[in-house]
């Protein structure tokens, strides 16, 4: 470099001998220059005009490389965009009719293609939810989500090292013939006035595949343009491209961008790699509603939010800690109605039939611990404890969560529960979107792991105990 590190810098203070030399280089442009006046290609004024007429260009700020090829042409329309944040209306229903003929659809496939045994029984399966026999599963609903958008024109784009099948064989949204390795994907069979759907396998190189989604996403408003981790943690390699653009671009460049990270969290007992998405960054980054963190925990809910993301017009990241056991769990499923009458729930309230007047605690908490603490309460067949879901985290939802909080005015204990450290999750950064939401006067007091540099414990044993404490302290009034 001859300036050295940057026109500011002075290099030869700790390289004199080789920046003397450098000094006395000619620059490349007098090299060319001088070869082509001898060449009688051009004259010295010439030269100097072009080299006058390059700089006033750049001064007006004026393209100076020709495209060596021609652009695709993109949506360039941002104006529908502009202007609106989260909580804009949005048309989210969809018909039970449109929602049975298109769960049809995505669970057809020809005869002759043939299904891997286990995945054949996915789709057996998936058309009895299509048929309303059977609850949907987490698998099903995201599948339909993007069934009805595709099917009304948008474009699709979903990348992610095992984005086809599943990282946890979950969506198979790209069927495989086990004679002839053919591939068959139902989402681009809907008929013939669908949109496109691109769903690709990417290399384990998180960073560049993050950037590149992040620049597809600031060009294409009306594509649905989608990033999945195979674990939580594969995020950490994109950390660069989170920071530096997806966080702040719209704040440092007025850049929108609707790109959605589905990262898979929660604690299943997987060690300290595969258990945290590192939702507590994701907080700590949150200002200006620069994005939307969610926790969703239903199949509906997945349904709702990834239909949300797109239909309102509102073109900001989202980032989803996504479930891994709750894709199966038997307590996490939907019915075709919850899809078709409700749209996205940001909170909540109690499911249970609980007298309100005689709930002494509150539990707030998000994603999968909400299961657990259900399943122990229930067995307890406690009911002097309410467990409120925060679907969102950021923005944080407060007229929703006050709304709920209005059967609970009396209550003068409210807990924070959740399954990461102390120092990790959503108990630093939400704190105070949690104290401002309970009445005055209340406590508002903590469960979960004791803070911890790493994510999680590496024995399956020790996570099973502090597992069970944490639930245990939750739901326990002393």
């Amino acid at each position: 470099r001859r300036h050295g590190h940057n026109e500011a810098d002075e290099p030869s203070a700790t390289q004199p001998l080789m920046y003397a030399k450098v000094k006395k280089q000619p620059v490349a442009r007098e090299i060319y220059g001088k070869q082509l006046i001898k060449n009688s290609i051009v004259d010295e004024d010439t030269a100097k005009q072009w080299m006058s007429d390059y700089r006033d260009a750049l001064d007006k700020g004026e393209v100076v490389v020709d495209e060596h090829r021609p652009m695709r042409q993109h949506s360039v329309d941002w104006s529908p965009y502009i202007g609106n944040d989260w909580d804009v209306e949005y048309d989210y229903k969809v018909s039970i009719k449109k929602l049975k003929d298109l769960g049809q659809k995505i669970t057809t496939y020809p005869e002759e293609h043939k299904l891997n045994s286990r995945v054949a029984k996915v789709y057996q399966e998936r058309l009895k939810m299509a048929k309303g026999e059977k609850s949907m599963d987490w698998g099903f609903a995201e599948t339909l989500a993007y069934a009805t958008l595709v099917n009304d024109g948008t474009h699709i784009r979903l990348t992610g090292q095992d984005s086809g099948r599943g990282t946890f064989f979950h969506r198979h949204a790209v069927l495989h013939n086990q004679e002839d390795a053919s591939t068959y994907m139902p989402l681009n069979n809907l008929g013939s006035e669908q949109g496109q759907i691109e769903i690709y396998d990417s290399v384990l190189s998180e960073a560049a595949v993050v950037a590149f989604e992040y620049g597809y996403a600031t060009a294409e408003p009306k594509a649905l343009v989608m990033w999945e981790a195979q674990f939580g943690d594969f995020v950490n390699g994109a950390q660069v491209v989170i920071d530096q653009f997806l966080s702040s671009g719209e704040q440092k460049w007025g850049r929108l961008c609707g790109l959605t990270l589905l990262l898979p969290h929660g604690y299943e007992g997987q060690g300290p790699e595969h258990s945290s998405a590192r939702l507590e960054r994701f907080l700590q980054l949150s200002a200006d509603h620069n994005w939307s963190v969610c926790v969703p925990t239903t199949p509906a809910q997945v349904f709702h939010m990834i239909r949300r993301q797109h239909l309102r017009p509102v073109r900001r990241p989202l980032v989803v800690m996504t479930p891994k056991s709750l894709l199966r769990h038997p307590l996490a499923v939907s019915e075709m109605d919850d899809l078709a009458d409700v749209g996205f729930q940001n909170a909540i309230a109690e499911i249970d039939d609980l007298n309100p007047k005689k709930v002494k605690r509150v539990v707030f908490c998000s994603g999968k611990v909400y299961y657990d603490l259900l399943k122990e309460r229930r067995e307890r067949e406690q009911e002097d404890v309410a467990l409120i879901r925060i679907e969102q985290l950021y923005p944080f939802p407060a007229e929703e969560v006050a709304e709920i909080m209005k059967d609970y005015q009396h209550v003068k204990d409210f807990v924070w529960c959740q399954e990461e450290p102390q120092n990790q999750g959503a108990w630093y950064s939400s704190q105070h979107h949690f104290w401002a939401a309970i009445p005055k006067g209340a406590q508002l007091s903590y469960r979960g792991r004791s803070a911890s540099a790493a994510p999680a414990v590496g024995y399956i044993s020790e996570h099973n105990k502090q597992q069970q404490k944490l639930v245990d302290e939750a739901l326990t009034i002393k």
